[in-house]
């Protein structure tokens, strides 16, 4: 054979040669995004085992086989949230996404070929797609497939996953296809299409950013990937990274609060370890100090009783079984064996299927779970961790209580004019209420599922809240840019065995006022009670009407003071500023001394709220459901302390749970409040509260020295007293501290 003819021939069979060279390596680093094939190989072992796991692969399978058996489904986009065929976009990315996994895992081309025709069916929708016909018109990110494109972004975030785990089961010219057709024109619309979404620092530029981001390693486009990090100019101004800077305090708070917190963090956790398992050289899982896992324990740390504490817009039924926060608590137990997080797996009852996943099954077969040490916690707010914080004090004296106290940040545009208010929970159940988002969530037929409009009109008023209304209008003004301009302070944060204690105050809220709330969990061992105390004082240059609302959930039971009662015509208590929503049901003026207030909660349990009064004080009972045509708001109760012309007033409450009522068993223990006596003296920087609660005389010391040396030595009824704490609790009829 002459030379020339030899070499041609060397020449063909080396391109052949590395042409499946190379398509074995490209088959071979998929998946590579948040699963690896040492996952696969781990996991596809374990479904033949026994244990979570395996159990959790079945009922995968027995669930999506039944859905495989009914036609693929594309609709052209037209409802809103809530709507069908949002609906059925979301479901067929998740549906993808589940499929894809079985594919991995059962080695079986059936479910390939399902994610393959049904990437192909959007494939041939979505260029013929304009701006979705659902859309709010004025708004800057709006889909197509969705009438928003966060919903866009959320389900690009899992259908790049369930393309990663196909794409070696497609043919060139199918992933020319979903790629030109579908893959970029959606990844390029997210990004370069919506630059002031991309290079938000909020959650939705988190989810832009994530999805971009792994669609950038799937689809080997480095360019995305470094635009998805650092913005649209790789300038570091936005992007993922500036959103972990910024969107954080140091503590893992999300400046938003728990809800969106909650909502976030999956695009946080499923690109992070994309990013680790692509780029581990960026290490990011120890960006910012661990800022990833510190985010996934602090959003554990926000719930109560299974539920995220619902301040801002929050839908109240949201707790820690959230997907999101499922894949969170995988994420953080691969990265740290720490056994509380499996007790939050247990809770949680879902394994997915995933390394991580499997890594928490296999630990939770072997039964290494430990209780999740939940504690009292200030969590710094904003980027430093300077703008306020949001304090969480917890009690197991007399069952699981815990007070959230919100000296926080206002929270960007889901944030509530809500400075200093509190909230209380015991025996499983919200007692001092906050109302959350007035919202419907996906429920179409209310507003489409958006936010409704007594969001703005009521629920993020400041009336809506236990904190105080100056002059019946909200702080700030209502207005978000000067709220989000101005944090309260918080003055110090303590917690030990005799409870936990927080002051904070703002002077920006109203021109010329100064609000300064300082607030007590205080364990009373020797009764083995636990009672919250509450002094806010309000100091103005001007006289002003102060009102305190407290929003209670319960059955109002009895109060210790007349009232003069609405029955047959009910009038709004006000005109605006969400005072237009309530009913004015009663009225009373409580004489010097304690007013009393006390409701039946669900949960069999009665609590006084005890206030110390002048004979100043007026209260209004109010119930919500005023100017709402359309039965958009709950049906809730409050209680308002009000005073008129004041330029000074110090509001001083104790909250106190007793008795038990049980209409199974027919009996009712301790119906009454067991507070006799309160009173309130100031030494210096110790503030005093002497109650008697069930026959025994507590003296309350708090000790509001500035930072430093905190040790003080004060008299009270002819005794000497030393404490070298914040909070310090003296039973005075033994003398025992």
């Amino acid at each position: 054979m002459n030379t020339p003819i030899l070499l041609s021939k060397l020449k063909s069979l080396t391109l052949i040669i590395f042409t499946l060279v190379l398509s074995c390596s490209v088959q071979a680093s998929h998946p590579n995004l948040v699963i690896t094939q040492a996952d696969v190989l781990d996991m596809r072992k374990a479904i033949n085992e026994q244990g979570r796991f395996a159990t959790a692969y079945k009922n995968l399978k027995a669930k999506v086989d039944l859905q495989m058996a009914l036609p693929i489904e594309v609709p052209v986009p037209k409802d809103g949230g809530g709507g069908y065929t949002h609906e059925r976009h979301k479901k067929n990315y998740q549906l993808m996404y589940d499929a894809g996994i079985l594919f991995q895992l059962s080695q079986d081309k059936t479910y390939a070929d399902y994610v393959r025709n049904m990437l192909l069916a959007y494939a041939q929708l979505y260029p013929t797609l304009e701006l979705h016909p659902a859309r709010k018109v004025k708004s800057q990110n709006s889909g197509k497939l969705f009438w928003q494109s966060l919903n866009e972004a959320v389900w690009l975030v899992h259908t790049i996953q369930a393309y990663d785990f196909v794409y070696g089961a497609l043919s060139a010219q199918d992933i020319k296809r979903i790629e030109t057709n579908l893959l970029k024109p959606v990844a390029l619309f997210l990004s370069e299409g919506q630059p002031s979404t991309f290079n938000k620092v909020h959650n939705h530029g988190t989810w832009a950013t994530a999805g971009v981001g792994m669609a950038g390693y799937v689809m080997n486009e480095p360019e995305w990937v470094e635009k998805a990090l650092y913005d649209l100019e790789k300038s570091g101004k936005g992007g993922f990274l500036k959103q972990l800077d910024e969107l954080f305090s140091p503590q893992g708070y999300y400046n938003e609060g728990p809800y969106y917190q909650r909502y976030a963090l999956l695009p946080f956790v499923t690109f992070a370890k994309a990013i680790d398992n692509n780029d581990p050289q960026r290490k990011i899982f120890q960006y910012r100090d661990g800022i990833v896992l510190k985010a996934i324990d602090t959003t554990i740390q926000l719930s109560y009783s299974g539920l995220f504490f619902p301040i801002n817009d929050a839908i109240k039924s949201k707790g820690i079984d959230t997907i999101e926060l499922v894949h969170g608590v995988a994420l953080a137990y691969s990265l740290t064996k720490e056994p509380g997080y499996l007790d939050i797996a247990k809770q949680q009852n879902q394994i997915i299927l995933s390394g991580n996943g499997l890594k928490v099954a296999q630990a939770l077969d072997q039964g290494l779970a430990a209780p999740y040490p939940f504690i009292s916690v200030a969590f710094g707010d904003g980027s430093d961790g300077k703008q306020g914080a949001l304090v969480i004090m917890r009690s197991q004296l007399a069952g699981d209580q815990a007070v959230l106290f919100k000296p926080a940040a206002q929270g960007l545009g889901h944030g509530h004019f809500d400075k200093l208010t509190w909230q209380f929970y015991d025996q499983t159940k919200e007692i001092v209420s906050d109302y959350g988002a007035a919202r419907f969530l996906n429920v179409e037929a209310k507003f489409g599922g958006r936010y409704l409009p007594e969001n703005e009109s009521y629920a993020k008023q400041t009336v809506a809240h236990n904190t105080v209304v100056v002059d019946e209008t909200s702080h700030f003004d209502g207005d978000v840019e000067v709220g989000n301009a101005n944090a309260p302070v918080l003055s110090y944060f303590e917690t030990s065995s005799r409870g936990t204690v927080s002051s904070a105050k703002i002077d920006t809220a109203y021109q010329g006022v100064e609000l300064k709330r300082t607030m007590a969990l205080v364990n009373l061992t020797e009764l083995e009670k636990t009672i919250v105390l509450d002094v806010f004082d309000v100091v103005a240059s001007g006289e002003h009407q102060l009102d305190l609302p407290l929003h209670y959930q319960g059955q109002l039971i009895d109060m210790n003071f007349a009232l003069s009662v609405s029955t047959d015509q009910l009038s709004a208590l006000g005109a605006k500023n969400g005072y237009q929503h309530l009913w004015l049901k009663g009225r009373g003026l409580p004489e010097q001394g304690l007013a009393k207030v006390s409701w039946l909660n669900e949960n069999g349990r009665f609590y006084t709220h005890t206030s110390l009064v002048n004979g100043q004080e007026e209260f209004l009972f109010t119930q919500l459901g005023a100017n709402d045509p359309h039965f958009n708001l709950r049906n809730e109760q409050a209680f308002v302390r009000r005073v008129n012309n004041k330029k000074q007033h110090q509001f001083i409450s104790v909250l106190e749970p007793h008795g038990e009522y049980n209409p199974g068993k027919e009996y009712t223990l301790d119906a009454a409040s067991q507070v006799t006596q309160l009173s309130y003296s100031q030494q210096g920087e110790v503030m005093l509260v002497n109650i008697t609660i069930a026959g025994v005389s507590y003296l309350i010391a708090i000790n509001q020295v500035p930072d430093g040396s905190i040790k003080q030595n004060f008299q009270y009824q002819d005794q000497s007293f030393s404490i070298n704490s914040r909070l310090a609790v003296f039973a005075l009829n033994d003398d025992e501290e």
